[in-house]
């Protein structure tokens, strides 16, 4: 099953790419209670979802492109995949969050954790 987010950010792309784009930033995702990255893996310790471990899959500046997978869960995960890209839009930025996930059945809450990321999103970038 698939996900897709689709808004516009009253910003500019590279201010919300200088957030979203930098794996070991996670202050905008809700939840966490700590995280770590090395590099390739980034580690959450999730307030009421458990550990959860993500391989960074690409990180292209140009495009402002960031790929990732969970390759370890408390969820029962079959597969995860992920990709947010931002584009300027203007004086503004449109980001698009894509999210297979299976099984199914732990779609509504993945799509429900990518919307309140949005809000902390916008919340770190001072427009909320």
């Amino acid at each position: 099953m698939a996900i897709a987010l689709e808004f516009m950010l009253e910003t500019s792309a590279d201010a919300v790419w200088a957030v979203v784009g930098d794996p070991g930033r996670v202050d905008w995702v809700p939840g966490v209670a700590s995280a770590t990255f090395d590099g390739h893996v980034r580690r959450f310790v999730m307030t009421g979802a458990g550990d959860l471990a993500e391989r960074i899959l690409l990180r292209d500046d140009t495009a402002r492109r960031l790929e990732y997978g969970v390759i370890e869960s408390a969820a029962p995960l079959t597969s995860h995949r992920a990709a947010i890209t931002v584009f300027p839009a203007g004086d503004h930025a449109r980001m698009v969050w894509e999210t297979t996930v299976e099984p199914v059945q732990i779609e509504p809450f993945i799509r429900k954790q990518m919307e309140g990321a949005i809000v902390g999103l916008r919340r770190v970038l001072g427009l909320a």
